[in-house]
């Protein structure tokens, strides 16, 4: 499968088929590269809600929505709690989370918008991006997908609220972006036993100790096709936050101390 990420620039990757498809649209996610944060979070530091020096992690997002030219008070941000809840925000959520984690939305992992000139963005470190849009009705979106948020349904939620606001399933496009890899990312039964048996021959392999390799990107690509989003309308990004250490920022892998990237989508106005 090809990569739908393209290296926009050292900071962040863009979906370029998205963004060729509607000239309007930002759409991306940053690397770990060309920021102001010193170690262990350097250097490109999304992060507000790590033990980052705060004025470093506001200069890292100002370099970027300079880049993106998209002003940071446009931002919208959750507080993410690895749970399923959802808002749809208009400008009066312009600059939520933006320059400080406590005027974050809170209780939201996923945001969705209809209003230009709004930058719905997420944060992660190895759980799933997730990118949403509807090209005819110009409905666009991100979720945060932790394992928790993914065996709950959070990409089926997204596409019920979708439905909701006027969009048909076989309309809706969904890019599921850089994560951490089936191969790194072992889990214990507990886990597994959240997830629905029909699932568990694409996405959960069993260790001999007991433990499980659990493939989110796949676990989320099924939970959508079924959803009725359709399998060309699906992309998968190849990268994984574990391996590639030159790019991304991993939580697994870096022993929880570490910075995060930024999912941002968005209309420019």
């Amino acid at each position: 499968m090809s990569e739908p990420f393209v290296r926009k620039h050292a900071s962040y990757l863009s979906i370029k088929k998205w963004e060729n498809l509607l000239p309007s649209l930002t759409v991306g996610f940053s690397t770990s590269v060309g920021g102001f944060s010193k170690p262990p979070y350097q250097s490109l530091n999304m992060g507000l809600h790590v033990q980052d020096d705060q004025y470093n992690v506001i200069k890292n997002r100002e370099q970027l929505a300079e880049l993106l030219s998209f002003p940071l008070s446009n931002w919208v941000g959750g507080e993410q709690i690895h749970g399923t809840n959802i808002k749809i925000v208009t400008n009066d959520d312009k600059g939520s989370g933006a320059t400080s984690h406590t005027t974050s939305l809170p209780n939201i992992d996923g945001i969705i918008t209809t209003e230009k000139g709004i930058l719905c963005s997420a944060f992660f470190a190895d759980c799933v991006p997730l990118f949403f849009l509807d090209p005819k009705q110009q409905l666009l979106g991100v979720a945060h997908a932790g394992w928790k948020g993914t065996v709950h349904g959070i990409a089926e939620q997204m596409i019920n609220r979708f439905r909701s606001l006027g969009s048909t399933a076989s309309d809706i496009l969904v890019t599921i972006g850089p994560c951490i890899s089936k191969t790194h990312y072992e889990v214990d039964e507990q886990v597994i036993t959240h997830i629905a048996e029909e699932f568990h021959s694409n996405s959960v392999t069993a260790q001999q100790n007991g433990r499980y390799n659990l493939d989110l990107k796949q676990l989320n690509k099924d939970i959508l096709l079924q959803s009725g989003v359709l399998r060309n309308n699906i992309g998968v990004s190849n990268y994984c936050t574990f391996e590639d250490r030159e790019l991304f920022f991993s939580h697994r892998r870096d022993n929880g101390k570490t910075g995060r990237m930024l999912g941002f989508i968005g209309f420019s106005d």
